[in-house]
């Protein structure tokens, strides 16, 4: 294996904004208005939004098809309703996956009415069309992430994670200064790091919030936290 993998890095700067008052957003990939040729998503991973939302403001039940939708929030609370029935309150360190398959309408609103809600939305393309809408939220908590990698999302629910149509396996860390932690990436997978918050070196390369890195072909990945820095990392095929 070649353990001194080759890395593109996409900085926080280079992403798309879109500022709607009440809604603040960062576009890793195209989306919506933003259209970048160059990145419109890594492998299977399709979307991710870094969002800031108002008190009490929030996305309208809308409609979606043939997509994983991972909800990922780091600060204050998301009130999540759709059309399969559901309802809950979205915690950070909690982790939701919606499956729209076949098709889903949902809304997500900020669940308080005084302090702003800081969340990751990530859209992941389906292994084939046409699964029947389903939906799934699981708790990690901070002992779990913390100077390590915790599997939150996979293919086969594997060890407590929420499942996901598509061979990926998604990783949540919380390392603090000096805290490392590896991921052993196979030649024949990718991968894709995110820094939600804080800062990390990855191989000896500062990320810092909202920076991200593509990897093709393997390889060693060491993560070191420097200033609390909060990551997701994506293996996929």
């Amino acid at each position: 294996m070649n353990n001194t993998p080759s890395m593109q890095i996409r900085r926080s700067s280079e992403r798309g904004h879109a500022d709607r008052g009440w809604l603040r957003s960062h576009h890793t990939f195209s989306f919506a208005d933003y259209h970048a040729p160059d990145h419109m998503g890594f492998r299977a991973l399709r979307v991710i939004n870094d969002d800031h939302v108002a008190p009490a403001r929030g996305f309208g039940m809308h409609p979606h098809q043939d997509m994983e939708i991972v909800t990922y929030v780091l600060e204050g609370e998301l009130e999540h309703k759709d059309s399969m029935g559901n309802g809950s309150i979205i915690r950070p360190g909690e982790v939701q996956r919606m499956s729209a398959g076949t098709g889903v309408y949902h809304s997500e609103f900020n669940a308080s009415k005084t302090a702003a809600a800081h969340l990751l939305q990530i859209w992941i393309l389906p292994d084939r069309r046409g699964y029947e809408p389903s939906y799934e939220q699981k708790a990690f908590p901070e002992a779990e992430r913390r100077g390590k990698l915790r599997l939150v999302a996979s293919q086969d629910g594997r060890e407590g994670s929420v499942t996901v149509h598509q061979d990926v396996s998604v990783f949540a860390g919380l390392l603090g200064q000096g805290e490392e932690a590896l991921h052993e990436l196979r030649p024949d997978r990718n991968a894709w790091v995110h820094v939600a918050r804080g800062s990390v070196e990855l191989n000896g390369t500062l990320l810092e919030a909202g920076d991200a890195a593509a990897i093709r072909a393997g390889g060693t990945l060491r993560l070191v936290g420097k200033d609390l820095g909060e990551v997701l990392l994506f293996d996929l095929a």
